[in-house]
C-alpha cells in the first residue's frame, strides 16, 4: 500500500490536536451516555470497579498497539501488523472482524440517534432518522481527512465540557445536599454508593453482568490507532494520546457515574434511558435536560462518524491487501476511499429495519450491542498475540523501542486471559448468549472467504513490511520537518 504512488495514499492531515481528542472522544461513547443506565441497574455502584477493571486492562491493549504501530511506521492498520507477524489469514480475519465492529457500532450509534430524537419528536417513524443519519454521514465523510478531523474535535470537545459541567453540578448538589422534588427521592449524598443496599446491591451475578454494556462503551478507546496512519507525527502523537487513557477513565467513567449516583441513587434510575440525561429531569432542571439530551445526540453522532470513518479506511487497506475487491481500493481526487465509503453506507443500512422492528429503541441497542461486544473481545485478544509474536520475531525492536509496553510478555498473557473470562460472564447475557453462539458462523464465513480469494492473492505481490519499514520511517519525518517549516512560516507573517 506504502508503495504506491501518492495519489494512491491516504493523506496525513490530522493534527495533534486532532487526535488527542479523537482519542478522548473514543472513549466517550453510547455505550457510557446510553448504555450506564441499564448497567447501573444491574450493577448498582460496583458498576465503577466494573469500569475501572475493563480500563486497566485495555490500556495495556493501547500500549501493545501504539509499540507495534510505532515499530515499523509502514503499518497502516492492525490488518497490516497482524498479516506482517501471524500470517495473512491473521490479517485478513482482523481487517474484516474490526471493520464488522465498526459497522455493528454505528448500527448502535444509529439507533442510540433514533432514541434521542424520540425526546422531541415522539411522533415522527423511527426508520425517518435513522434514514437521515445514514445519509448525513456519509456525506460528511466524502470530503477530506481534515473535516473529519475537525468534526471530531469538536464533538470530542462538547461530550468534554458535558462531562466535566456534570461533575462539577453533582459535586456541588452534594456539598449542599440538595433534596429533589420526586416523591420519595433522599438528599443528594456521596453514601449512596454503598447505603442502598452496598456497594455490591445484587451480588457476584449482579457484579459480573454489567460487563456487556461496560464493554461496549470502551469499543473506539483504539480510535487513535486507527487515526495514526493520517496523523502527520505518530511517533510523538500516539504515544500521548494513549498514555492519557488512565486519566480519561478516572474523569469520564469514575467521577461522571459516582456525580450521578450521588444525585440519583442508583436504584432509581431507569435502565432503559440514559442517566446523563435523566439526572437533570431528576433534579427538576428542565432546560438542562433538552440540552444534555442534545449533547448526548452529538455523541452518538460523533460515535457513528467514528465507525462510518474506521470502516472506509479498514476496507481500504484490505482491499490494497488484495484481501476485499480491488475497487474497494480506490480513492477520488480528495483521497477518500469512496467506494469503500458507500459499501460502509449500504452496511449500516440494516439500522433503519432493526430501528423499525425492534419494541424500543433500547432493545435494538442492547441486541447490537452484544454482537459487537463479542467481535471487539477478539479483535483486542488478537492485537495481544501479535504483540507476543512481536516480541519474539523483533527483538531488536522491542529492545530498541521508545514507547515499550510495561511488564509486556506478562500483561499480554494476563490480558489474554482477561478476556476468556470476560466472555464467561457475557454467556450469562442473553443479548450476549445469542452473539456467542453466532461468533463460530463468522469464523466459518471469514475461512470461506478467504478461500476464495486466494486465487487473487496468489497473482498479486504479497507486501514486504520490513523494506518499507525504512522508507516509511524517513516518509514522516520529512513530514514533520515540512510542517515545522510551515510553523515557522506563519508565525514569521504574524
Amino acid at each position: 500500500m506504502s508503495a504506491k504512488g501518492q495519489n494512491h495514499t491516504l493523506q496525513r492531515g490530522l493534527k495533534n490536536r486532532h487526535l488527542q481528542l479523537i482519542a478522548i472522544g473514543g472513549a466517550i461513547g453510547t455505550g457510557l451516555f446510553l448504555g450506564s443506565g441499564r448497567t447501573i441497574s444491574i450493577s448498582g455502584p460496583s458498576i465503577i470497579l466494573v469500569y475501572c477493571i475493563i480500563g486497566f486492562f485495555l490500556f495495556f491493549v493501547m500500549r501493545a498497539m501504539g509499540e507495534l504501530l510505532l515499530s515499523n511506521l509502514a503499518y497502516k492498520s492492525f490488518a497490516d501488523f497482524a498479516t506482517d507477524l501471524i500470517g495473512p489469514a491473521a490479517g485478513f480475519y482482523m481487517g474484516w472482524t474490526y471493520w464488522m465492529c465498526w459497522v455493528v457500532i454505528a448500527i448502535a450509534d444509529t439507533c442510540a440517534i433514533c432514541g434521542y430524537l424520540e425526546v422531541w419528536f415522539p411522533d415522527v417513524p423511527k426508520w425517518i432518522p435513522a434514514l437521515c443519519v445514514v445519509l448525513l454521514l456519509t456525506g460528511l465523510n466524502m470530503v477530506a481527512v481534515k473535516v473529519f478531523g475537525e468534526l471530531e474535535f469538536w464533538f470530542a470537545m462538547i461530550k468534554i465540557a458535558t462531562i466535566v459541567a456534570l461533575i462539577m453540578v453533582g459535586l456541588f448538589l452534594v456539598l449542599i445536599s440538595f433534596q429533589p422534588d420526586t416523591v420519595g427521592a433522599p438528599p443528594a449524598s456521596v453514601t449512596h454508593m454503598w447505603d442502598r443496599g452496598g456497594f455490591f446491591p445484587n451480588g457476584l451475578l449482579g457484579f459480573v453482568g454489567g460487563f456487556q454494556i461496560a464493554i461496549f462503551s470502551f469499543q473506539g478507546i483504539e480510535m487513535a490507532g486507527t487515526a495514526a496512519a493520517e496523523t502527520a507525527d505518530p511517533e510523538h502523537n500516539l504515544p500521548r494520546a494513549i498514555n492519557s487513557i488512565p486519566a480519561r477513565i478516572l474523569i469520564f467513567y469514575v467521577l461522571a457515574l459516582t456525580a450521578i449516583m450521588s444525585v440519583q441513587p442508583w436504584d432509581l434510575i431507569d435502565p432503559d434511558k440514559s442517566p446523563f440525561v435523566e439526572m437533570f429531569g431528576f433534579i427538576g432542571i428542565g432546560i438542562a435536560f433538552h440540552v444534555v439530551n442534545f449533547v448526548v445526540l452529538t455523541s452518538a453522532a460523533s460515535s457513528a462518524n467514528s465507525g462510518v470513518f474506521s470502516t472506509s479506511r479498514i476496507m481500504f487497506g484490505l482491499a490494497r491487501e488484495d484481501n476485499a475487491p480491488r475497487y474497494l481500493g480506490k480513492l477520488n481526487r480528495r483521497h477518500i476511499p469512496q467506494n469503500s465509503l458507500l459499501l460502509t453506507a449500504i452496511c449500516i443500512a440494516p439500522a433503519i429495519g432493526i430501528v423499525m422492528l425492534s419494541d424500543s429503541v433500547m432493545d435494538a441497542f442492547n441486541m447490537v450491542a452484544g454482537v459487537s461486544s463479542i467481535l471487539y473481545l477478539s479483535v483486542w485478544g488478537l492485537i495481544m498475540v501479535c504483540y507476543l509474536r512481536y516480541l519474539k520475531k523483533f527483538p531488536e525492536r522491542h529492545a530498541e523501542s521508545n514507547f515499550k509496553m510495561p511488564a509486556g510478555r506478562l500483561m499480554s498473557l494476563a490480558t489474554i486471559g482477561f478476556f476468556v473470562v470476560v466472555l464467561v460472564f457475557l454467556a450469562l447475557d442473553a443479548h450476549s448468549r445469542m452473539a456467542i453462539a453466532a461468533a463460530p458462523v463468522w469464523i466459518v464465513a471469514m475461512l470461506i472467504v478467504y478461500r476464495m480469494l486466494a486465487p487473487t492473492r496468489a497473482k498479486a505481490e504479497p507486501i514486504d513490511f520490513d523494506a518499507l519499514r525504512q522508507p516509511a520511517y524517513e516518509a514522516v519525518q520529512q513530514h514533520v520537518s515540512e510542517e515545522g517549516l510551515e510553523a515557522k512560516r506563519k508565525g514569521r507573517k504574524r
